[in-house]
């Protein structure tokens, strides 16, 4: 008789163990100050401490979608954690938020701790960059629910802002410029169709190089999701910014309304930025219409800011000395009855 009945039912306990002793130094390398008592708790403890007068919690969830496809056929899994975080972080963003720490769920049927690591440690790359603490997740091995060699993700965030900083579409006013800050690629949104047009229509496989480009199917498609954290709470910091748009599934026809009170109008002016190659690419390729990009993709636009007018060239050159290339991309117009949020021109 077996001495492991469970792990011969498919869950290795002593490989998640091993995980664990593994992934503990990438997480300790995000603590903040705010962290108490480290890690290996059964929860996470945060001080707030006395640095906010009247904190609002900001929580968002979310996964990368189909995107884990691409990485376990191309068996990269170390930017995908990445892109967990930033679909998370992005979001609280959007309401003024600092991110102030993450946990991460990760299921599978079998677990292999090379592969788990190399996850947790793109989560963990994904924190620092969003100055956010890794303060936990959950390792889940289930065979029968998973097949061999396939995993699935899930990422938590809390973050915080005050009550009187708030973006929540009162400061949007007539007037008031858009400005875009670019994507890194295709982000974490859209990769159904994405798999659809590449790999089953065009027959490519992720060593294949990517139509007109030097680099290969997987690094163009597992490029990681731009986290925007640091340089829009940058501009936060200073005033005049009305709201912030994550433009995730939906794109920007879904998203900018979102942050739009009743009586606003985005115009959006499709000249002011360039269609990347990737999505160029897929639209040709896959003979999608302008409404299935819009709606699928963020076609080269990650994130929206609207300001004030007269701070928007500035805003522009602090976010070009930061490494961010963003761009006026239309304005803020009063929105006549049955008028649409969102106007093109």
């Amino acid at each position: 008789m077996p001495q492991d009945r469970y792990k011969e039912a498919g869950v290795d306990i002593d490989a998640g163990a091993a995980l664990v002793d593994r992934i503990s130094p990438h997480a300790r390398s995000t603590l903040r100050p705010e962290v108490v008592g480290g890690l290996g708790h059964f929860g996470a403890l945060w001080s707030v401490g006395n640095r906010y007068r009247n904190l609002m919690l900001v929580s968002s969830t979310d996964g990368v979608g189909t995107k884990l496809k691409v990485a376990q056929a191309a068996d990269r899994h170390g930017s995908i954690g990445i892109d967990l975080v930033a679909m998370c972080v992005n979001d609280v963003l959007c309401a003024g938020a600092e991110p102030f720490f993450f946990l991460d769920y990760f299921a599978c049927g079998a677990l292999d701790v090379g592969v788990a690591e190399q996850v947790v440690a793109g989560v963990a790359e994904g924190c620092r960059q969003a100055g956010c603490a890794l303060v936990g997740g959950e390792t889940a091995e289930m065979p029968g629910v998973y097949a061999p060699g396939v995993y699935d993700l899930a990422g938590f965030t809390v973050g915080g802002v005050e009550r009187d900083d708030v973006l929540d579409g009162s400061r949007v006013r007539k007037g008031m410029r858009l400005i875009g800050l670019p994507s890194s690629g295709v982000h974490s949104n859209g990769y159904s169709l994405v798999r659809k047009v590449i790999f089953e229509e065009q027959g490519l496989a992720p060593g294949d190089l990517f139509p007109g480009s030097d680099a290969t199917v997987a690094d163009v498609l597992l490029e990681p999701t731009t986290i925007y954290v640091q340089p829009v709470l940058h501009l936060l910091k200073q005033g005049g910014v009305g709201a912030v748009a994550h433009i995730t599934g939906g794109g920007l026809p879904e998203n900018l309304p979102r942050v739009l009170p009743e009586g606003a109008q985005a115009v959006v002016d499709r000249g002011t930025w360039e269609l990347p190659h990737v999505f160029s690419t897929l639209r040709d390729l896959g003979e999608l219409s302008d409404t299935d990009m819009l709606r699928t993709f963020n076609c080269g636009v990650g994130m929206v800011l609207a300001v004030e007018a007269d701070r928007a060239d500035d805003y522009c050159s602090q976010l070009s000395g930061m490494g961010v290339q963003a761009f006026s991309m239309g304005e803020i117009a009063e929105r006549a009855a049955g008028a649409p949020a969102l106007e093109w021109r």
